[in-house]
């Protein structure tokens, strides 16, 4: 991630600058940081999950799905973001009635760069958790078959489970869904890695 300036923003400022700006970005205690355009693989995997999540939810009530174009707030954290997918349960509470920014998730999906896997796992992870409404995380990888699913078991404790076969699926734990990792990755193409007779002969 690339800071567009060093000096500091408000929050306020922030909105402004982003109520007229290009491409989205995110906003990290005072700095401005522009958001890389997804790629192919990326749109696929947010594609399918929201595809399934919303025809799961058609006929409920209780939940709600948003895709990246939704801001959220974190206020512990001074962090203005855009998850690529949020499970809201019941209503949106949106931060002072501002129809672009919630501060409820109950579920956060992000999808995996390379360049921006480790802050998912890490800091924004970390972040994520100052939000009393959040209880579980799922990062999926858009280069390989592979999952990880944190969900929230008490205070200060989650639960790990991966995976990484095609013919397995993933349970949300806090919310009534399932997909298929094949329905996940439904067109999906991964990119070629050469192998060692590749290499030995290029």
């Amino acid at each position: 991630m690339q800071l567009i300036a060093k000096q500091y923003y408000t929050p306020e400022e922030y909105l402004e600058l982003e109520a007229t700006a290009d491409y989205k970005s995110e906003y990290i205690d005072g700095q401005i940081i522009p958001m890389a355009g997804a790629s192919i693989n990326h749109n696929r995997i947010t594609g399918n999950f929201s595809a399934a999540l919303n025809f799961a939810f058609k006929q409920q009530d209780k939940y709600e799905v948003f895709n990246s174009d939704m801001r959220l707030w974190i206020p512990q954290r001074l962090i203005y973001t855009y998850p690529d997918v949020i499970i809201i349960a019941d209503e949106p509470e949106f931060f002072n009635n501002r129809t672009d920014t919630i501060t409820n998730p109950q579920v956060i999906i992000e999808v995996l760069s390379k360049s921006t896997k480790s802050y998912d796992r890490e800091d924004k992870f970390a972040a994520y958790r100052t939000i009393p409404t959040f209880q579980e995380y799922l990062l999926i990888d858009q280069n390989r078959i592979h999952g990880e699913q944190f969900s929230k078991t008490g205070k200060k404790r989650w639960n790990l489970r991966e995976y990484d076969e095609e013919d397995e699926n993933i349970s949300l734990e806090t919310v009534s869904f399932e997909i298929s990792l094949q329905d996940l990755y439904n067109k999906v193409k991964f990119p070629h890695i050469k192998s060692a007779v590749e290499n030995s002969t290029s």
